[in-house]
């Protein structure tokens, strides 16, 4: 089966490695804050102005006055700390930021991202991603791997308006993790119990298949 938002975000997690810093954009990529390893410190920096961010809160720990960029409600662990938004971008733009979790309406196969836009309809507006785009170490997005018409979000080209250009290192799908490569994605693994074949045909950017490709382990 396909996976959901939760696995999607439990497989991201794998990537996580102590001592990083790491920001959570809206969406699927802040449930990653759930999943975090076992014996690894990580910080978690929200550009609204926190570092050390933990999980979401138990509904009795709820406290109104601490939400991520999404203004969900979160908690702070131990040694957190609050800041300005300037600061926040400041730690962005300076590449103190280890890893960026995006999720994207389109990827293109040389790591493009599109996420802020779609022509004709109102949004409100580019939000904190443009700095991640521009400066972060490591980007990988979150998304599903097709729109809710059946048509691939993995393309040769974004179709949509772009929020960063050549930052996308890794993919985590509902199909698939793949890599950027400069001759395309690069199919790393697949989610459980999805074949090669339905990858393929759901992956509209040039696609790389060498050996036999993985099960995810979650």
């Amino acid at each position: 089966m396909a996976l959901d938002k939760y696995g999607i975000a439990k497989r991201i997690a794998q990537e996580l490695q102590d001592g990083m810093y790491v920001n959570l954009g809206i969406g699927i990529p802040t449930l990653v804050s759930n999943y975090v390893p076992a014996g690894i410190s990580i910080m978690l920096q929200s550009e609204n102005g926190m570092l050390g961010m933990g999980p979401y809160p138990a509904e009795e720990d709820i406290d109104p006055d601490l939400i991520n960029a999404g203004k969900e409600t979160v908690t702070v662990l131990p040694g957190g700390c609050f800041f300005d938004s300037a600061e926040s971008f400041g730690m962005i733009r300076a590449g103190k930021v280890n890893l960026t979790v995006l999720g994207a309406m389109e990827v293109s196969d040389n790591g493009d991202i599109a996420h802020w836009k779609i022509p004709g309809k109102k949004g409100k507006g580019l939000g904190g991603a443009l700095e991640p785009g521009a400066a972060a170490q490591n980007i990988i997005v979150a998304m599903m791997h097709t729109n809710p018409k059946g048509e691939s979000k993995l393309l040769p080209q974004c179709s949509l308006p772009l929020t960063g250009v050549r930052c996308v290192k890794k993919i985590v799908s509902d199909l698939a993790v793949l890599a950027i490569t400069p001759q395309g994605f690069k199919l790393l693994e697949r989610a459980p119990g999805i074949s090669v074949e339905e990858i393929k045909a759901k992956t509209a950017g040039r696609l790389i298949i060498e050996g036999e490709i993985p099960e995810m382990r979650l």
